[in-house]
């Protein structure tokens, strides 16, 4: 029986060994992105890891750049709106 990766190098061209690194690569940097976006509330960036594969790209792009900037999460914005009203 003919396995997944071997039918996905059979089309691509690409030996076994770089797609696996390639899967690799792309889930440890998934997996800190998502952990990251999770810890700082950020949705949107977590939506997008979840359903966006770039081989790591965004990934890397939000936990190198973006993450460092500092955006009010969703419970600063409903802590300040309560704050207000009393």
């Amino acid at each position: 029986m003919v396995s997944f990766l071997d039918l996905i190098s059979a089309e691509t061209g690409l030996p076994i060994v770089l797609i696996v690194i390639a899967l690799l690569w792309s889930l440890v940097w998934k997996a800190i992105a998502l952990w990251r976006s999770a810890r700082r509330s950020h949705i949107v960036w977590f939506v997008l890891f979840f359903f966006i594969h770039t081989l790591g790209i965004l990934e890397i792009l939000y936990v190198f750049l973006f993450s460092k900037i500092k955006l009010p999460s969703v419970k600063d914005n409903t802590k300040r709106a309560v704050k207000k009203r009393k």
